[in-house]
């Protein structure tokens, strides 16, 4: 597993147990941190972990919209909750972050989703993020 794939996983691991703790108010490092040590303690990730969970939060109104126009007939909080922070992450990625190529977030996101999520979780990652990548072509977005 590449580094970038292991924080990634990291990432979307520690975003899962704050949106399934229902967002508590100021366990954020400590879930991360948790997290770093249960999966990977001898890693650094140079402060990617934090700064990506950090960032998609920071982010979570403006990403959640989105996933909601282009996931119309799944709404947030009828998602599972895998889905649901895989999507952010991805979508994230896809519209924010400018060193990730969209088809290695797109990528990325389809992996973890078949290996944390459920049967139908790569395929429905898969078309929501496809559908965020066509947007931001029609609009001249691409990188």
């Amino acid at each position: 597993m590449s580094n970038r794939h292991l924080s990634r996983t990291i990432a979307m691991q520690s975003l899962y147990e704050w949106d399934f703790l229902g967002h508590p108010e100021g366990r954020l490092q400590e879930i991360i941190d948790y997290n770093k040590k249960e999966f990977a303690p001898d890693f650094d990730d140079a402060g990617y972990i934090t700064k990506t969970v950090k960032d998609v939060l920071d982010k979570q109104t403006e990403i959640d919209e989105t996933i909601a126009r282009f996931a119309p007939d799944w709404p947030l909080e009828q998602m599972t909750t895998i889905d649901r922070n895989v999507l952010r992450i991805g979508v994230f990625e896809l519209l924010y972050a400018d060193a990730i190529p969209s088809k290695v977030a797109i990528n990325e996101a389809i992996e973890m989703a078949k290996s944390f999520g459920g049967d139908a979780s790569g395929r429905f990652v898969n078309g929501v993020l496809g559908a965020v990548y066509k947007d931001q072509l029609t609009q001249g977005k691409n990188k």
